[in-house]
């Protein structure tokens, strides 16, 4: 969470009409102490949404370009756990059914009191962290774009469907095997598809450094998202680029309870899985992620969609399903307060079934 230091709460207010807005703003900042932050643009607030941390979501319904209405049914794609308030000074029946049915957390007319805002949104905030709480927070460390969504995407999905935050660092752009702002803008795409924020990093591809600055860039998400769960490089690969992720991963999530590393297409045979999660119920949705980076689909081999198919489908040998895939187990116990790991905390359990004996089955 990026909230300020000694605030309330962060609070991302959609509204077109500039006295409202201001309204709302002095309200929230001046008598209950939250941070909030305005735009008139619905579009924007959504990418804001996406990109950053946010304990709640103001919208009004009736603005250009997107209703808040539209805007509440992509909130609801992208982070079906975040709090998000509709109101209108143009209430109706058919207002209030819609916002309902879209699963806004609660509607309001307006004119709405500073009593009645302040107690609103500070009983969502507060309901919002304690449902959050249960859930883990997922962060993959992948070195170039396309990297997380091979390796794990499925898995991410499934933490998705769980409710956990979903959570993608990318270290790189990737000029090395493309256009640098076409293949950012694929990466923003796939996390759309798993409903993921995304942080696109600007280090050098195919030199990136398994000491600084890759460590504090790793540091400063890990700081800024403070994940559960690690997803990242296997040391076993032959790409440099992703062994040193790895390496940095590995003192930048230092205490980070959960790690584990995925198979990429450069792994060797090394790389000896003993957790599998099953994907059958998310492989399309990999296929869809993978499919985001069209600049790519069509020159590398490895992102053909019958060769993630049958890699998931032999991993699946290990686990329940279908399709699965497959990781290396780094660690897996929840870090206590303290620093001290042991067990899993009473935090959420780890996604996928660890099967004991099977790294060496070749």
């Amino acid at each position: 969470m990026t909230t300020s230091a000694g605030t309330a709460g962060r609070i991302l207010v959609a509204e077109d009409d500039g006295v409202s807005a201001l309204f709302v703003t002095h309200v929230l900042t001046k008598r209950a102490n939250f941070e909030v932050v305005h735009t008139p643009d619905p579009a924007e607030a959504l990418e804001w949404a996406r990109a950053e941390e946010w304990d709640l979501v103001l919208t009004d319904v009736e603005m250009p370009g997107m209703t808040g209405l539209e805007l509440l049914e992509s909130l609801r794609r992208a982070s079906p756990e975040l709090p998000v308030v509709v109101m209108t000074a143009h209430a109706s029946v058919d207002f209030a059914v819609r916002a309902l049915r879209g699963q806004a957390s609660e509607f309001l007319q307006k004119p709405i009191q500073p009593e009645q805002l302040i107690e609103t949104v500070t009983k969502l905030v507060a309901q919002g962290r304690a449902d959050r709480a249960k859930y883990g927070v997922v962060l993959a460390i992948g070195s170039h774009p396309d990297d997380v969504e091979i390796g794990a995407a499925g898995t991410l999905l499934a933490h998705r469907s769980r409710g956990d935050s979903i959570n993608i660092l990318t270290l790189c752009r990737g000029a090395r095997g493309g256009v640098q702002d076409t293949r950012a803008g694929e990466s923003r795409r796939a996390a759309d598809v798993i409903g993921a924020t995304l942080f696109l990093d600007d280090l050098e591809d195919t030199k990136i450094n398994e000491g600084d600055p890759t460590i504090g860039v790793i540091s400063r998400v890990v700081a800024e998202v403070k994940p559960t769960i690690i997803y990242t490089h296997s040391l076993h690969d032959v790409h440099q680029d992703h062994r040193n992720t790895h390496r940095a991963a590995m003192v930048a999530v230092r205490e980070v309870g959960r790690v584990y590393c995925w198979q990429s297409p450069s792994a060797t045979v090394d790389f000896r899985p003993t957790r599998f999660v099953t994907i059958d119920e998310h492989l399309e949705g990999k296929l869809a992620a993978i499919d985001a980076f069209a600049s790519q689909v069509e020159v590398r081999a490895y992102l053909e969609p019958d060769l993630i198919k049958s890699t998931a489908r032999y991993w699946s040998r290990y686990g329940d399903g279908r399709y699965a895939e497959a990781f290396e187990l780094i660690r897996e116990a929840s870090v206590l307060p303290g620093g001290d790991l042991s067990g899993h905390g009473g935090a959420a359990p780890p996604v996928g079934t660890p099967v004991a004996g099977a790294a060496g089955v070749r």
